[in-house]
């Protein structure tokens, strides 16, 4: 599409062309970049190649945000957590930009829930920036289209980037190849869940935030830790200089959000001072050549007519222990490569 032009979607609504999209991104219009984003959610092929040539300019422009994960598992408290952090970031004088992930229905891939409702403080904040996505199943915790969200809120000169997952399992360590710092939230008295998290989620967390640790959970919140440490300890660094810290907060009071975030700016000095963000940068972008490549070959692979009309047959084979999966799956190949 062409700079200057206009362009009327069909009914008469305006469709603003690739320029007029990037230069309101840039320029910081809220309303601009959540349509950006709709736009790289969207499965038509004709947004699709829009959202491409988007991507393709905003990625030109370099930016030095923070892109940090926040996962944990369900119950942990991640919203309320992420507006007691979200209020302390912006109040050092920051922006902020919040992509956050709601479960969805498998059957109507709607989203469950609504994080703006959630978030009441931050949505009434200018320096805020929130966008709930329907994770629509997909098992790594984050949207497919995550990675390019993140892309289109450091064009539009957010300084930090968080991104709240559904908390699903081991699954989750694909948000590690987008963000920089991950930080885990967990309940008092969940160490018994050790074992189960340790191989997956423990292994790429940069800090652990014990929530929910006032009151009567401060005893059993003050136990979690020790055996949180505990458990770092055992586990291979994830960076050699960079030992990950267990810290108890509560978002009802306070207790702890402060240090959270001097420990996320400490973490990103130090990174950056070895210029291991740098490289990280560069193995995120390679991460995502190869998501986006494996996406297109699969969207191809389906709308081949022969697959099309082959599909149901072989698979009914294979229901039926006619055919083996492996040899169904040659078969399904075989028949995609014939036409190419």
């Amino acid at each position: 599409m062409n700079g200057g032009m206009r362009h009327t979607a069909p009914g008469g609504r305006y469709d603003p062309d690739v320029e007029t999209v990037v230069s309101g991104i840039m320029n910081g219009n809220r309303h601009t970049l959540s349509r950006a984003i709709t736009l790289i959610e969207s499965q038509r092929p004709e947004h699709e190649r829009k959202a491409h040539q988007i991507l393709d300019r905003c990625l030109a422009k370099k930016t030095n945000a923070l892109r940090i994960g926040i996962t944990g598992s369900p119950g942990a408290g991640k919203s309320t957590f992420i507006e007691a952090l979200g209020e302390e970031i912006i109040n050092q004088g920051l922006t902020l930009a919040i992509l956050a992930i709601d479960p969805s229905s498998q059957q109507s891939k709607g989203s469950i829930l609504g994080d703006k409702a959630r978030m009441e403080k931050l949505s009434a904040r200018k320096e805020a920036f929130i966008r709930p996505t329907a994770s629509s199943g997909y098992l790594g915790g984050t949207s497919p289209k995550t990675h390019e969200a993140i892309v289109l809120c450091e064009a539009a000169g957010y300084d930090v980037i968080l991104v709240e997952t559904v908390g699903v399992g081991q699954s989750e360590v694909l948000v590690d190849t987008m963000v920089d710092f991950i930080l885990l939230l967990m309940l008092p008295g969940s160490g018994d869940e050790l074992q189960g998290i340790k191989r997956g989620i423990m292994e790429i967390a940069d800090a652990v935030a014990i929530t929910k640790s006032d009151g009567e959970q401060s005893g059993i919140a003050a136990v979690s830790k020790a055996e949180f440490e505990a458990a770092i300890r055992m586990l291979p660094a994830k960076h050699p200089h960079w030992q990950p810290p267990v810290i108890l907060t509560s978002a009802l009071t306070g207790i702890g959000i402060r240090e959270v975030w001097q420990n996320i700016s400490e973490y990103f000095a130090q990174m950056s001072a070895q210029n291991i963000l740098e490289e990280r940068r560069k193995q995120q972008l390679k991460h995502l050549l190869y998501t986006v490549l494996d996406e297109m070959l699969k969207k191809e692979f389906f709308s081949n007519p022969d697959i099309i009309s082959s599909k149901e047959s072989i698979e009914q084979q294979v229901l039926l222990s006619q055919l083996s999966p492996f040899s169904g799956a040659n078969a399904l190949m075989a028949t995609f490569n014939r036409r190419r």
